[in-house]
């Protein structure tokens, strides 16, 4: 059974992921303990709300260092909603530009869309050879809930690097729906309310957690 940890910051659907997470068979403990979050299996790093408020709380529990240093010893981390926007080198908000993680380069700003936020369910176009979802069909729908997203992707990587794995959704524009790099993947949309094709995403990284 994978020790899941949600690391708990002050923002985000905890009790939600929990029980999704649970669902899926881990282990799991919600918690702002520094050790705890550094030693499980897998750690999720949820958000919801703005992005500085979000990186307030996370540099509040050391979340940075957490992260670093689990993805230094090759440690699953899994970022959902904004807690992947966070994972970004820095967001903008109203005008107010906040240095995200920059585990990957690349801006969070606001959806170019007729209709803000993106509500409801919609298709990705998932990334070949993608571990997260893998076993599902190309039509399958999750469920978004956001105003800010990446609308272009910035690393670009050659040999011998091997190049993350981007997700795209479509909402007025393109916009990145999940990325995977090695230890460290990420969705835009909510899996823990996706219902069971959620689950099934969850399962996958969860079964990824444990090697």
């Amino acid at each position: 059974m994978a020790r899941v940890v949600i690391l708990d910051y002050g923002s985000g659907n905890l009790r939600s992921a929990e029980r999704a997470l649970r669902r899926v068979g881990a282990d799991v403990v919600v918690t702002d303990d520094f050790g705890a979050a550094v030693d499980c299996d897998g750690l999720v790093v949820p958000g919801v709300g703005a992005f500085a408020a979000c990186m307030a709380g996370l540099t509040a529990v050391r979340g940075q260092k957490i992260i670093d240093r689990r993805l230094a010893g090759g440690r699953p981390v899994l970022g959902i909603c904004v807690g992947m926007q966070i994972l970004f080198a820095r967001g903008i908000e109203h005008g107010v530009e906040t240095d995200g993680c920059g585990e990957w380069p690349g801006t969070v700003e606001r959806l170019d869309a007729p209709v803000v936020p993106h509500m409801g369910w919609n298709t990705v176009r998932a990334a070949p050879g993608s571990v997260l979802f893998d076993g599902l069909d190309a039509d399958t729908r999750f469920y978004f809930v956001h105003s800010y997203g990446v609308r272009t992707w910035e690393l670009q990587v050659g040999p011998p690097m091997v190049p993350p794995m981007v997700t795209w959704a479509h909402h007025g524009c393109d916009f990145v729906a999940a990325a995977e790099s090695g230890p460290l993947s990420a969705t835009q949309f909510h899996p823990e309310k996706s219902g069971d094709v959620g689950a099934h995403l969850l399962h996958n990284w969860v079964k990824g957690a444990l090697g």
